[in-house]
């Protein structure tokens, strides 16, 4: 587990700012030859990032990582005013962090699509996406597919997004129940994707964190074989965050290990201003490989 200091808000630093621990792991799972999940993030700009790719052999892979390169670059390199450029369409309501994220998620889609047209062998790949972005006690989430974040706070938990996935959207509009969702063949057909179509539509949301509160971003193949009190109990129960990585995706594997799994948890700590000012730390970053 790694402790860095949460990226400060603009306009300033607060009365109180936070620490952010984070850690990550991804595996193979018990099926899959190969790996197609990617995640990264910078905690020096407040990015993470998981993605989910698809499409056969390795082209799945060549796409989650090159979408979590292409949002680690964009973040890395903000204009001289601290603003990130715009790319395809901005999102009405949404607030400017969010829209950021959003301008990431179409530039990596692009980059994706420009890929597959230069290299047949990546013809059709794709790859699902969550990203949140941290400034200060703010946190902005975008999504697209049906990997998830999910809030972890005052012993409960909260899926904060909502999968773009054939079975739920039929739980949106009635027709099945969510406990058939769970049971259905169709859990792996996803409805909104990266690399697809040449326009993509993330899903934003912006919260603010609380002392302890823990991120949670993973792909399905958690979720496919861990429900979520489960996961509550895996995390609340482990020592640091490194140690409930590695017993979730244990727990992915015991129940069938269907899928490749990756989880990036990351926790705010809170500290006093005065500790932010003094620290001389360097933040970190990391990606899987």
């Amino acid at each position: 587990m790694k402790s860095f200091k949460s990226p400060a808000a603009a306009g300033g630093v607060g009365p109180m700012d936070f620490t952010i621990q984070v850690a990550g792991k991804t595996d193979v799972g018990c099926v899959r030859t190969n790996n197609e999940d990617n995640y990264g993030y910078d905690t020096e700009y407040g990015i993470f990032v998981v993605c989910d790719g698809m499409g056969g052999e390795a082209a799945g892979e060549v796409a989650s990582k090159l979408a979590v390169t292409t949002m680690l670059s964009y973040f890395r390199h903000p204009t001289d005013t601290g603003d990130y450029p715009s790319f395809g369409r901005k999102f009405e309501g949404a607030s400017r962090n969010a829209n950021a994220l959003a301008s990431a998620i179409q530039l990596a889609n692009h980059e994706i699509r420009k890929s597959a047209k230069s290299d047949l062998r990546n013809s059709g790949m794709g790859t699902t996406i969550v990203a949140a972005l941290v400034k200060g006690p703010t946190v902005s989430i975008a999504h697209v597919g049906d990997s998830r974040v999910y809030l972890v706070r005052d012993r409960a938990i909260q899926q904060l997004t909502a999968d773009h996935s054939l079975v739920m959207e039929q739980v949106r509009r009635g027709l099945i129940t969510a406990e058939e969702a769970g049971r259905s063949d169709l859990q792996n057909v996803i409805v909104r994707s990266l690399g697809v179509d040449d326009s993509v539509e993330p899903e934003l949301t912006d919260l603010d964190a609380h002392p302890d509160d823990k991120l949670l971003f993973c792909s399905d193949g958690l979720i496919r074989h861990v429900p979520d009190a489960r996961i509550l109990e895996l995390i609340m129960s482990s020592s640091g965050l490194e140690e409930a990585c590695e017993r979730l995706i244990a727990a992915a594997k015991a129940g069938g290990g269907s899928d490749n799994v990756t989880c990036l948890l990351v926790r705010f700590v809170s500290q006093p201003w005065f500790h932010k000012v003094f620290s001389t730390e360097t933040p970190k970053s990391e990606e899987s490989s």
